[in-house]
């Protein structure tokens, strides 16, 4: 049977998201067919995900977030776009903590940009000039020359496929060093299968690798969707704590959907 659903787009430097407020379960978390749906951008709404915000007993409220495939990960970017939403609805003012994929997270509003806490990173692999790093969801870190000209798409998917990710597979940051604070960074981000306009967790990785590159906190990020800034503390060789994705999350619109 189908049913009426009111929605809400959000983007976050340009990565855009389908919020719902789910705490009446207005939405099933298990009907992936009608995620992919409302994320198609010919026959949906169009978005890189969709986010519901669900009630939970301890916490302020729960993020749920789903890639445009249905598979499921943390994001960066939406969880702030989740923190801006719950401001929206009244659920929490300035502050909050709240519960995503990948545990609890911290974060508070400062004028126009969410400051979003980030999960404690404890290991740094190297590949000969790359990297990897997951901050909540994997990332590969490629340095290059020219990345406005690069081709994203097809050297994303060569390394998304590639060892030592195989099907489960790796999303794939590309950067270029701009000066000694800032980076240019694209993204091929699997769940999309393509390039998005900004990745969070990408942007994060991306900061923590430049730390082996003489950079120091905060750096600061251009993406084709805008600019982020990521703050952190280095412990030891491979251990970053209080590590804080600061950036932008607006509202674009609302509207209702049948499903």
């Amino acid at each position: 049977m189908s049913k009426t659903v009111n929605f809400y787009k959000y983007q976050g430097t340009g990565n855009d998201f389908v919020m719902i407020d789910n705490r009446e379960h207005v939405f099933d978390p298990k009907d992936h067919q009608s995620v992919q749906k409302l994320c198609d951008r010919k026959f949906g709404i169009g978005a890189d995900g969709l986010i519901l915000i669900q009630s939970h007993e301890v916490y302020d409220f729960e993020m749920i977030y789903f890639n445009a495939d249905a598979s499921q990960s943390m994001c960066g970017n939406g969880a702030r776009c989740a923190v801006q939403f719950a401001r929206f609805l009244g659920i929490i003012s300035d502050q909050t903590t709240f519960l995503a994929i990948d545990g609890v997270h911290k974060a508070f509003a400062k004028e126009d940009l969410i400051h979003l806490k980030m999960g404690d990173v404890k290991e740094v692999n190297h590949y000969d000039e790359d990297m990897f790093i997951d901050t909540g969801s994997p990332h590969h870190i490629r340095f290059v020359d020219d990345l406005k000209t690069y081709d994203v798409y097809e050297k994303g998917k060569e390394v998304r496929y590639g060892q030592p990710y195989g099907q489960k597979g790796t999303n794939v940051n590309f950067v270029e060093s701009l000066n000694d604070q800032e980076v240019f960074v694209r993204t091929y981000e699997r769940g999309v299968e393509n390039e998005t306009l900004s990745c969070g967790t990408g942007v994060t990785a991306v900061s923590l690798a430049m730390s082996y590159k003489g950079y120091q906190s905060p750096v600061c990020i251009q993406t084709p969707g805008g600019d982020l800034q990521v703050s952190f503390q280095k412990k030891g060789d491979n251990v970053f704590e209080e590590i804080y994705l600061i950036g932008p999350a607006k509202q674009v619109f609302q509207g209702k959907i049948t499903i």
